[in-house]
């Protein structure tokens, strides 16, 4: 994606704030913070590519250091989209909301248990490096809008993820190959429901 002057601004402080707070609350690990312009940034600028130019309201689970929800927020930010971040960990969501507040791009932090909240009516879900697919259907079934997409990002073992998610879930995938590592996928889903 291409992005404006501006928002490459945000993007640059946003960089900057998870280099000084990463070593302090374990955000990213400290091998990927040297590459995060292209590990962390650019493959959540992939998922960004992805959205419906109809979604309302984009939710990211468990989403650490903000990837891919706060860089969502901050590329798609002219849009009108209503982002929600959750991440249980405190300190996370502190650095979170820190982020919002400093690159001057409103998304909201939810700070519980995804499973403790209530349903989030996500036209758009997204989560990486959170849990198998699985698992994540699990999440999308209670998160996502009857209508919704969740865009989940999962490494080289996806194939098989797919497949053992079909034995409790039917849904429409799309893979989209990773322009950052060859072997992963966003895997685009819909039309969920239980086998």
């Amino acid at each position: 994606m291409n992005v404006s002057r501006e928002t490459q601004d945000r993007l640059d402080v946003y960089l900057q704030l998870l280099k000084k707070w990463s070593p302090k609350i374990n955000l990213v690990s400290s091998a990927s913070l040297k590459d995060a312009g292209q590990r962390h940034f650019a493959d959540s600028l992939q998922v960004a590519s992805l959205c419906p130019p109809d979604a309302k309201r984009w939710v990211d689970l468990g989403s650490g250091g903000g990837f891919p929800g706060a860089v969502v927020a901050i590329v798609l930010s002219s849009q009108g989209l209503d982002v929600a971040l959750v991440e249980s960990d405190q300190r996370k969501a502190t650095f979170l909301r820190t982020v919002s507040r400093e690159t001057k791009t409103k998304f909201t932090v939810i700070a519980k248990r995804i499973e403790d909240i209530p349903p989030l009516e996500a036209d758009v879900l997204s989560a990486r490096a959170l849990k198998d697919l699985t698992g994540l259907l699990g999440f999308a079934e209670y998160h996502m809008s009857q209508s919704g997409t969740a865009l989940f990002q999962k490494g080289g073992t996806w194939q098989e993820e797919v497949s053992q998610a079909q034995k409790k879930w039917r849904f429409t995938c799309e893979a989209h190959t990773s322009l950052t590592q060859s072997d992963a996928a966003i895997l685009q889903i819909g039309g969920l429901s239980r086998v």
